[in-house]
């Protein structure tokens, strides 16, 4: 049975620090222990919360109710062809550390994604994303425990509904079900993507970069434009960017010609978010005790270790202000709790 702990401070298990007490914790590291918590949580009448790196969250005050935080580890080479490997991999596993392994064993199309915080049970919800690449076009499938029946269920690609930024982990099936594993499909011959255009600045001067040298020029990119979470506490880009109309961002463009835009399709565009902040002037910017940073206005900060409310307030005024000028509505990225 998995230990339950009352009266818990998570401020070492979200990137914010933000020291949010729990009325109970529990680790669990297999689905016989997650179904034990789940069920101690209806038993007690209590909400949960599931965790995993949690470097996607927003504790706005204490939780009351039962955290429970996956832990399972393990990596399964469970097919392969000339072409491709499909590898399982267990929900609590370190993303990073997903990555750094698959470059070691030959296995690519991660690389783009290095340095990103988190579980990999984490990154179909939010379906993260850096540098050209969606972690969408990289699973093969998943599977999750049903939290109403306690039975494992296995998701395809499709089923998930991917979008930007999106699954329907966020939407139809919120808070339904508990990832447990994901397969993903990787290559055994580099398939570089250097559509981003600070990856192709940062590789310029290599002729034919290898995935390790895309991997390691992402993680320098980041290094230099995101702060640590260990030393300033943070969520990473904390809004995402919007995506409007191509007659709307004519319309922005003519009064602000300079402003930062990717095309989608034939009739939307995607804004940069950092682009609208910095620009509404909020870049460095301090109030109610959160930041926002100063070297990446998508970046808010919580450098007091206040209870999230605190950057959430800060959150507002950015998306009012935004809105204010550019007529542009900002979306979080993290989830609010409770």
């Amino acid at each position: 049975m998995p230990l339950f702990l009352p009266h818990f401070n998570l401020q070492k298990l979200n990137t914010l620090a933000v020291p949010a007490i729990a009325d109970y914790f529990v680790a669990v590291h297999n689905d016989s222990e997650l179904r034990e918590a789940l069920a101690f949580s209806r038993t007690e009448n209590l909400p949960h919360l599931l965790l995993g790196g949690g470097s996607n969250i927003v504790l706005q005050s204490d939780f009351p109710g039962v955290v429970i935080q996956l832990k399972s580890q393990g990596k399964e080479l469970i097919a392969e062809d000339e072409n491709f490997v499909w590898l399982k991999v267990s929900a609590g596993e370190n993303w990073h550390q997903l990555v750094e392994y698959t470059l070691a064993e030959g296995f690519y199309g991660l690389e783009n994604l290095s340095l990103i915080p988190g579980s990999v049970g984490a990154a179909p919800i939010q379906n993260i994303g850096a540098y050209g690449v969606e972690v969408k076009d990289l699973i093969s499938e998943l599977t999750a425990l049903e939290i109403r029946s306690g039975l494992t269920v296995n998701f395809t690609n499709e089923s998930c509904r991917f979008g930007y930024r999106d699954s329907i982990f966020k939407h139809t099936l919120k808070d339904q079900y508990v990832i447990t594993s994901v397969t993903f499909c990787l290559a055994k011959t580099p398939r570089p993507n250097l559509s981003y255009p600070a990856l192709q600045h940062a590789l310029a001067g290599v002729e034919k970069p290898t995935p390790q040298a895309i991997s390691d020029a992402v993680i320098a990119i980041r290094s230099e434009k995101l702060p640590d979470p260990a030393l300033i506490p943070n969520v990473g880009s904390f809004f995402k960017n919007p995506i409007i109309s191509t007659g709307q961002l004519s319309v922005l463009r003519s009064k602000y010609p300079d402003i930062v835009s990717y095309a989608v399709n034939e009739d939307s565009a995607k804004l940069a978010a950092a682009w609208l902040i910095d620009r509404a002037g909020w870049r460095g910017k301090t109030a109610d005790g959160a930041q926002v940073h100063v070297q990446q206005a998508l970046v808010l900060t919580n450098p007091q270790h206040l209870y999230g409310s605190a950057v959430l307030a800060l959150a507002k005024r950015v998306q009012d202000s935004v809105y204010a000028e550019f007529g542009v509505s900002l979306e979080m990225e993290p989830r609010v709790y409770p």
